[in-house]
């Protein structure tokens, strides 16, 4: 329910609580007490689990390519490529919110060239948080990706730091400018700040003598980062970094970009 400015959602010794004017994230996962996500700073991008819309990871130099007409990005103040999208700095409003589920929006603003609206959805149960993403066109089409960006806790507790497992068709060739080339390679050992195709669900997170976490999704992608110590990011997406000019999934009116992921512990 909503209390303040944040919204908390509720179901057996889940708790959720997702902060519509921070960008629409969740701020908090929590399971019998043990808290989940983590962050590694309070920059937008450093905390919480956010959704990456209208592209997730990076787009390259800031340019997107729509019908041969280039489009100019704000671009991250650190490297020259326009980076996870434009509402996770953005206000959400409350569409509809219970107990258990929750129901944000928040329209495009001036700087995606295109109108256009995002819902989100989140619906907790005792044991799984579901989420939904919605993109929709107001007036023409556009090209997007959608993702989520998680930043789970490495450690839980004493003896019990995270480890992951998955299968995926293969690793996708990052240039120097740090987004992928277009060719596959087979998955090679981690650490990785890589893109991932052909993901097979689900993803496994374990912390050793606390619990585990399942995660899957209708999406064929997904990112992980697990350079650092404090936390690290599993993140689903519809389509890979710099999606929308490499593997356009267009989004017309009426005919909306939909997608979801849903994490189940035990």
């Amino acid at each position: 329910m909503a209390i303040g400015s944040t919204c908390t959602l509720q179901a057996g010794l889940a708790r959720v609580v997702v902060d519509p004017v921070d960008g629409g994230r969740i701020t908090s996962l929590a399971v019998d007490g043990v808290e989940l996500l983590g962050g590694v700073g309070t920059e937008v991008i450093e905390h919480g689990s956010f959704v990456m819309v209208p592209w997730a990871g990076r787009i390259r130099d800031g340019v997107l390519s729509v019908g041969g007409v280039e489009h100019h990005l704000p671009t991250d103040r650190t490297h020259p490529h326009a980076g996870h999208g434009l509402v996770m700095d953005r206000p959400w409003d409350v569409v509809a919110v219970s107990q258990d589920a929750l129901t944000i929006r928040c329209d495009l603003d001036a700087r995606w060239p295109f109108r256009g609206r995002v819902v989100q959805e989140f619906r907790l149960a005792a044991d799984h948080l579901e989420q939904r993403i919605e993109v929709l066109a107001a007036e023409v089409a556009f090209p997007a990706t959608v993702g989520w960006h998680p930043w789970f806790r490495r450690v839980l507790g004493p003896g019990s730091v995270a480890e992951l497992d998955f299968t995926a068709a293969g690793m996708l060739v990052r240039d120097a400018a740090g987004i992928p080339r277009g060719d596959v390679v087979p998955v090679p050992p981690g650490p990785w700040d890589d893109c991932f195709a052909g993901v097979q669900w689900p993803m496994t997170i374990t912390w050793p003598n606390a619990l585990s976490l399942r995660i899957t999704s209708d999406v064929a992608f997904a990112v992980v980062y697990d350079e650092l110590d404090a936390a690290f990011c599993v993140e689903p997406q519809s389509g890979p970094p710099d999606g929308p000019n490499t593997s356009p999934r267009m989004v017309r009116p009426g005919a909306p970009l939909v997608a979801s992921t849903r994490w189940a512990w035990g």
